[in-house]
């Protein structure tokens, strides 16, 4: 066992709710499926200095009897309720249970995430992904891990199109039946999926099956291994217009593997799409990446529900939000963007204005134009504010009796610019 100690100095984070948290001293302890027998010195010194012992029914029930600290479950949901909690046990020892690696999906993330400056020691062990790799014969550092703790199944859509083998840790016992749905539905029926459970434990199993022929389960601490039996859509922009659901309201695949290039989302970054449509432009801006948030502005309610329809046919669902018109809405969302693409409404009131003022300094702004009037409205930013203008006119082979032709498509005007740290927008009537 490997014992790992990381501690950070006493300091108040900024949502914690109450600044008596941080007096509280936090050991974070990997709890092994067999409990305490394969706790290191230190981690069981802490267990039995605690004040108060935080975990779930299943690892409390794991402590021995001497352990004199009050036992205290989670309650649900958690997250909520950790400022109140660690508020409350101001001036305290806490241990908090953990199962295996705490940094790794588990409550240790959370905790530092939650209080980026709370003063905590780590203990950890083996996770559950390291024993499910050592029972798979899988190499950990080429093995893909994701959490269906807290995402949907959907999240998994990316992972399977990889075509990759990778794992996932499940929430309960019912994970696995969701995941093999998932599979069926995205026609991988013959992908293999075996699902190890309660592992470290003596009551350790490994059951094999298929996607269509699901695995048994044999209990709610599972981890889920997934060979899928074949690639699936590509990350890169441009997909087939077909794979979006729409009106006729869509950036089209050349454009909008144009438009996704000029807007260069990074991990981490939020994007607004404004004029969501079919919403396709902030959908490929989340696929070719892993944490970029997005969230699209439409004024129509059916688009609305086409766009959250479409995000979670394309596995991105769980990082993008709908909000209705903008300008009127801009102020429901309270992060500001890094970028922001503008794909409809440049020429109503407000529209410009309000996500410029929103974009932060250095972030990056997209619009298109196909109406005189909107590219009118480019040409007066662009003085303004600088950037680049492109025309881009595309035309697609088109049959004329016997014989072939180029059909054009309308131009398409685009505005890219960068917001300079200095740049100020004034008042612009447009």
């Amino acid at each position: 066992m490997t014992e790992a100690k990381a501690t950070l100095p006493q300091s108040i984070p900024s949502d914690a709710g109450d600044a008596r948290a941080m007096e509280t001293t936090v050991s974070v302890i990997g709890l092994p499926a067999i409990g305490m027998s394969e706790l290191g010195a230190a981690a069981t010194k802490a267990l039995y200095e605690a004040d108060v012992v935080l975990g779930s029914w299943r690892q409390l029930n794991l402590l021995t009897d001497d352990i004199s600290g009050d036992r205290r479950p989670w309650p649900s949901p958690m997250i909520p309720a950790l400022p109140d909690i660690f508020a409350e046990l101001h001036g305290k020892k806490v241990a908090v249970l953990a199962s295996g690696d705490p940094m790794f999906h588990g409550i240790g993330s959370t905790l530092r995430r939650k209080f980026p400056n709370m003063r905590m020691t780590v203990y950890s062990h083996v996770s559950s992904a390291s024993l499910a790799c050592a029972r798979l014969g899988w190499a950990v550092d080429k093995t893909p891990v994701y959490s269906l703790v807290t995402q949907v199944v959907e999240s998994l859509v990316l992972p399977i199109e990889s075509g990759r083998p990778f794992l996932i840790l499940g929430r309960d016992e019912k994970t696995p039946a969701e995941v093999c749905q998932l599979l069926v539905d995205m026609h991988q029926g013959d992908a293999r999926v075996e699902v190890l459970s309660d592992l470290g434990s003596v009551d350790e199993a490994h059951c094999i099956g298929y996607a269509f022929h699901p695995p048994a389960v044999v209990s709610a601490l599972n981890v889920i291994a997934v060979v899928p039996s074949k690639s699936g859509n590509p990350r890169t922009p441009g997909l087939p217009d077909s794979m979006f659901e729409n009106d006729g309201q869509l950036t089209k695949s050349h454009i909008r593997a144009l438009t996704v290039s000029a807007l260069a989302p990074s991990e981490g970054e939020i994007l607004w799409d404004i004029g969501g449509g079919a919403g396709s432009v902030a959908i490929e801006c989340l696929r070719a990446t892993n944490t970029t948030r997005a969230v699209c502005f439409e004024v129509d309610e059916i688009r609305r529900g086409r766009i959250l329809k479409n995000a979670r046919t394309l596995g991105v669902a769980h990082r993008l939000a709908v909000q209705g018109e903008a300008p009127h809405n801009y102020t429901s969302v309270p992060d500001n963007p890094d970028v922001v693409f503008i794909g409809g409404g440049i020429t109503a009131p407000g529209v410009f204005t309000g996500a410029w003022d929103r974009l932060k300094p250095g972030g990056r702004l997209v619009a298109n134009a196909v109406t005189i009037e909107s590219e009118q409205m480019l040409w007066k930013l662009k003085k303004r504010h600088g950037g680049l203008l492109t025309r881009f006119d595309i035309a697609k082979e088109h049959s004329v009796g016997g014989f072939s032709t180029f059909k054009p498509a309308l131009p398409v005007t685009q505005w890219v610019v960068t917001k300079a740290d200095s740049d100020y927008l004034e008042e612009f009537n447009e």
